[in-house]
């Protein structure tokens, strides 16, 4: 019955490590929130500025496979 205690015990800690990481990522995503708004009343574009941020994530060679295809797109369609 003891082992059964330590699983219970061991599951509660788990538990409550990850709710505490909720909260902390919703108190993150809530300050990432606040730069966006922050910027946009400086008159910068939160909509374009997101797009850099994932730009910036992205691998450079994926980048540039990405704006090949689409180049390859808007010159097919005469948006060039």
């Amino acid at each position: 019955m003891a082992e059964g205690n330590v699983a219970a015990d061991q599951l509660r800690l788990f538990i409550e490590r990850i709710e505490r990481l909720e909260e902390e990522k919703k108190g993150i995503a809530d300050d990432v929130r606040d730069v966006y708004a922050e910027a946009k009343a400086n008159g910068y574009d939160p909509k374009i500025m997101r797009m850099i941020v994932r730009l910036r994530k992205m691998e450079t060679h994926t980048r540039q496979e990405q704006d090949a295809v689409l180049e390859t797109y808007r010159n097919a369609l005469g948006l060039a």
